[in-house]
């Protein structure tokens, strides 16, 4: 019974939530800072839900291959190499750091 109270209770979260910003003003939403905000937001929750998911295990902090494949991504984007490279190279530099043991 707890799992459908939870489901309810999220459900009605959500609609809650939508609502609300449906009933911003119009001009709110128009102001520059929350027009910044609103574009910024979504790339700092991102980059803080792969920093959570890389260097974390449970409660613990942890650095793996994990991290390397994120730092040989970060080396990928600061040479700006399309996507796919990026994503390949984290992939192939995580893969050969698992397989010699780390």
């Amino acid at each position: 019974m707890n799992i459908w109270i939870a489901v309810v209770v999220t459900a009605v979260g959500c609609y809650a939530v939508k609502l609300a910003g449906l009933l911003v003003p119009a001009g709110v939403l128009e102001r520059p800072l929350v027009r910044r905000l609103a574009a910024l937001l979504p790339v700092a929750l991102l980059a803080a839900l792969t920093a959570q998911q890389t260097f974390s295990d449970g409660q613990a902090l942890v650095v793996d291959a994990r991290a390397a494949g994120v730092a040989a991504a970060a080396v990928a984007l600061v040479l700006r190499a399309p996507f796919l490279v990026v994503v390949g190279a984290a992939v192939v530099v995580t893969a050969g750091v698992r397989a010699l043991g780390g």
